[in-house]
């Protein structure tokens, strides 16, 4: 009798198991058509609106910044010519005291 029953159990298993896999393998393919679907509806839209899709226009100023960024975050700064250099004299500021008067340089 445990054979029987074994073999019974095993065989409930394989069809349960069989049953999960066509409903993961339903769920798949009703989800890959509901974003074709979308596609296709987004799509038409676009040409009857003659404006880019949302998502379009989303990846594209992504890939634009990016492409800013990679270039480094202030490319004018890295670029600066030589000539902007100013080369300074360097002078000591004293400290003064509040009641000494304030003098004049000539």
């Amino acid at each position: 009798m445990t054979g029987f029953t074994d073999f019974l159990a095993r065989a409930l298993r394989g069809v349960f198991k069989l049953a999960l896999v066509l409903a993961a393998g339903v769920f798949v393919l009703s989800f890959l058509l509901a974003a074709l679907v979308a596609v296709l509806l987004v799509s038409l839209w676009s040409l009857v609106t003659g404006r880019k899709p949302a998502p379009v226009v989303m990846f594209s100023r992504m890939r634009a910044q990016s492409q800013r960024y990679t270039q480094g975050v202030w490319p004018e700064r890295s670029k600066a010519p030589a000539a902007d250099v100013v080369d300074v004299e360097v002078t000591e500021v004293r400290e003064t005291s509040r009641t000494e008067p304030l003098q004049r340089l000539p």
